[in-house]
């Protein structure tokens, strides 16, 4: 049996600061830590975190008085930066840098007089997020269908952005009905979709097309990664979605010789190497990564984990 790993795959920038963020404030203030909710989509990721004396919590009020608190890198809205503002919590925020990024465009565009119209799943914390980032009049939307029933006239002066883990081939289909419709419009194209999600969409196109199976290593509420088993299945390839090596199924392997594997951008290495240990168990594997982008991306983290070293260094 053949394995091919996707490159690149697995961690981005953004989640590799948001984990280290949790992981130099349990050094530097010591357990327990809150983060207001997952820090990233995986499972994996959390509980490991949680060993080490992270508590993560789905609301503000679950923080005790004073307790450090990590924003996770999906975003927040205003009204919670400011409700911890109120409490007086010392708060890291992890919030993707990207993410950000879409944040301060969609302010840009509402000072310029323009509606707003948010690319995204209603739902996703990263939506939520940015609809509360942005202090007017938003209007998410889906899917290139849903652009009709806007209830926006067609000559207001209109901007979109973008969620940054969409399929880049959905989104073109609702920027391009977007620009049919209004006649004003302005925005990023696909730039706000990031580069890591680009990068791991372009490489599992190019691997599904080399594979009869396609598993992706990632957590079911991870967007990211759903967009990955969906273009596999675009490509006309079996393909599954997968937690861990645990969820492999002996019946998918059937007669398959050549295997592809992928992780999202919330979905640590030790899962990639864990799923190819299985698949060893089961038979002689051979093991090779096709050629693509070697990621070199690196964000900063918030000053107040880095203040201490510099100092020292000083």
């Amino acid at each position: 049996m053949r394995i091919i790993l996707a490159q690149p795959r697995g961690f981005c920038a953004g989640v590799v600061r948001a984990v280290e963020i949790v992981e130099r404030a349990l050094e530097k203030y010591g357990a327990p830590v809150f983060v207001r909710h997952e820090i990233v989509h995986n499972k994996r990721v959390v509980q490991t975190l949680e060993g080490k004396g992270a508590r993560f919590v789905k609301e503000l009020d679950e923080v005790p008085a004073g307790a450090v608190t990590v924003f996770s890198a999906h975003g927040v809205s205003r009204a919670v930066e400011q409700d911890a503002a109120a409490r007086g919590l010392p708060v890291l925020d992890a919030t993707c840098p990207l993410v950000s990024k879409v944040h301060a465009e969609g302010r840009r565009y509402l000072a310029q007089g323009r509606t707003i119209i948010l690319i995204g799943h209603a739902g996703h914390p990263e939506v939520e997020g940015t609809l509360g980032q942005i202090p007017g009049e938003v209007h998410l939307v889906g899917s290139a269908e849903a652009v009709d029933r806007l209830p926006i006239p067609t000559d207001r002066p209109v901007a979109f952005v973008t969620q940054t883990t969409l399929s880049v081939d959905d989104t073109r289909a609702v920027i391009e009905a977007l620009r049919a419709r209004f006649t004003d419009i302005v925005g990023p194209d696909t730039r706000d979709i990031c580069y890591a999600t680009q990068n791991r969409q372009s490489a599992v196109r190019a691997l599904a097309r080399q594979v009869e199976l396609l598993l992706v290593v990632g957590s079911a509420n991870s967007s990211n990664s759903n967009r990955l088993a969906e273009i596999g299945a675009e490509e006309g390839v079996a393909c599954h979605l997968i937690p861990d090596a645990a969820a492999i199924r002996p019946e998918w392997l059937a007669g398959v010789g050549t295997i592809g594997l992928t992780a999202g951008a919330s979905a640590p290495e030790t899962l990639v190497q864990e799923v190819i240990a299985a698949l060893r168990r089961l038979g002689p594997v051979e093991v090779s990564t096709l050629p693509g982008i070697v990621e070199d991306v690196q964000f900063k983290l918030p000053a107040a984990l880095t203040e201490p070293a510099a100092s020292a260094a000083s």
